[in-house]
């Protein structure tokens, strides 16, 4: 599906994480008892600032500050987003979309169920974008969902967040002139996730399969694991080049292939770790105590998930 990638030239662009990113999303353990962490990231969104990085050479962008990064493509006639954001942000985003053009929003794609992803798709649908994701996201959000590691139980969404078009294996779409690919992998970050590939600006949206300079959260409680997401980015490795500009999920919009690679290096490395403390009999709580993830820290630790939370995330899956 990402065969066939034509190259060109560009210019990264590089910013601080928005200040939510940054803050809120530590460790369930991070917050008042009477607030989660779902509660946090929804209250940080309604402050931060929406950041754009245009990409050099491509009429796509992506915006950051609400929830997942989002990718937009402005076309002749309308806009494409990839994810949607959370839905407190609509304001800044509606006008960080205005400095785009004019086009209405036509099309939105969800790279995977989470709410930081999908949280403004039914006001994106009221205003006339139709919604495009994995079966398995329109499956999540009808359904009430609770995940494990966040405490948090999510209602069903309401009927206009419903994604009508269901990806269920690669495809190519072409939406407002321009040929998306879009690959759909086997359960990693969730059971989920899909990238978007933007076939003549060699752009790629990978989803929370990437999360650069950052630990990830993997969802258990949907269908993720370590070892599919490691899967996964070496998938997204195996059919980018070195001039591809890779949008991650979470961390520095704008990524690069070596960048992926690194992330893939940290999560094998630290897979191998755990794994090794859990098959010596190591409770979780010693395995924490080890640092298994203390030669990454310093560059990945300081924000979002915490070196404690992703050994344990990781020693869940191993």
């Amino acid at each position: 599906m990402l065969s066939n990638i034509r190259p060109f030239r560009r210019t990264l662009l590089t910013g601080a994480l928005a200040t939510f990113v940054v803050a809120p999303f530590l460790a369930p353990n991070a917050f008042a008892k009477s607030e989660t962490i779902v509660d946090s990231l929804r209250d940080a969104a309604s402050r931060a600032d929406i950041t754009t990085y245009p990409i050099r050479g491509s009429n796509i962008a992506v915006l950051e500050g609400s929830g997942g990064n989002i990718a937009v493509l402005a076309g002749k006639q309308g806009k494409v987003l990839v994810d949607a954001g959370i839905t407190a942000s609509r304001g800044r985003i509606e006008q960080a979309l205005s400095k785009l053009g004019d086009q209405p929003v036509t099309h939105l794609i969800n790279t995977h169920w989470h709410f930081d992803h999908t949280d403004g798709n039914e006001w994106l649908h009221s205003v006339g974008a139709a919604i495009i994701a994995h079966e398995n996201t329109r499956r999540h959000l009808l359904e009430a969902q609770r995940v494990d590691d966040w405490n948090f139980d999510f209602p069903p969404s309401p009927s206009g967040a419903i994604p009508a078009t269901l990806i269920t294996n690669d495809r190519v779409l072409e939406l407002e002139g321009t040929k998306l690919g879009i690959t759909a992998y086997q359960p990693a970050h969730t059971d989920s996730d899909i990238s978007v590939y933007f076939e003549e600006a060699n752009v790629i949206h990978v989803g929370d399969i990437f999360w650069n300079g950052l630990y990830p959260f993997i969802d258990y409680s949907t269908g993720g694991s370590i070892d599919g997401t490691i899967a996964a980015s070496a998938k997204v490795i195996a059919a980018v080049d070195a001039d591809t500009v890779i949008i991650p999920g979470h961390g520095k919009p704008l990524s690069t292939l070596d960048d992926l690679k690194h992330y893939h290096e940290m999560l094998a490395t630290i897979r191998d770790n755990v794994a090794r403390l859990k098959s010596a009999g190591r409770s979780i709580e010693e395995a924490v105590a080890a640092k298994p993830t203390e030669a990454f820290d310093d560059e990945r630790g300081q924000a979002i998930i915490s070196p404690a939370f992703f050994t344990r995330l990781v020693y869940k899956g191993v």
